[in-house]
């Protein structure tokens, strides 16, 4: 077997990052859990990412990411209107329901912001903020660019969000 790539290791650090973070939030969670999730030293966590928030921001960006290419592969196979809402609100679903640590990642984001922004640090609220803007443009523009219909999506998201956060089915909410 050949050796992993740098490249490919960072992509195994931004991966056990989402899942540890997710879990135990950003102070709840060492480098020293990420680092043995990937089965790396944490010496090698820190060529691949100067600190702690770097890697934190990483993976906040990865499932904001992952999100946003939920959304735009189902809309994607659509063209637009209700069709386009349903297949998206779907694949959102499945993510959810099938990887919540992208959602929890994402909500504990949120927590993280406010806690930096009250320090006097807001690059974790720049980073927030410019993926839910990269979310809600790909949502927005697959649903007709209606603004309606697109707060309405993320307001039926938004009760899918919580009730994966406190352990109950998507379908709870129907």
């Amino acid at each position: 077997m050949g050796r992993i790539s740098a490249q490919e290791r960072r992509e195994s650090v931004i991966r056990a990052a989402i899942a540890e973070f997710a879990l135990k939030g950003y102070h709840g969670t060492s480098t020293a859990a990420i680092a043995e999730r990937v089965g790396v030293t944490q010496p090698y966590l820190f060529r691949l990412f100067p600190d702690k928030r770097a890697i934190f921001v990483a993976a906040l960006v990865r499932s904001m990411e992952d999100t946003r290419l939920a959304f735009e592969r189902a809309a994607d196979e659509v063209d637009g209107g209700e069709r386009a809402r349903q297949v998206m609100a779907d694949a959102y679903a499945r993510l959810i329901s099938t990887r919540p640590e992208t959602l929890l990642m994402q909500m504990q984001g949120y927590v993280a912001m406010a806690a930096a922004v009250a320090q006097g640090d807001d690059l974790i609220g720049e980073v927030v903020r410019a993926g839910w803007m990269r979310i809600w443009d790909t949502v927005h523009l697959s649903l007709g660019a209606d603004a309606d219909a697109t707060a309405s999506f993320f307001a039926c998201g938004m009760l899918g969000n919580t009730l994966t956060a406190i352990g109950l089915p998507v379908s709870a909410g129907r």
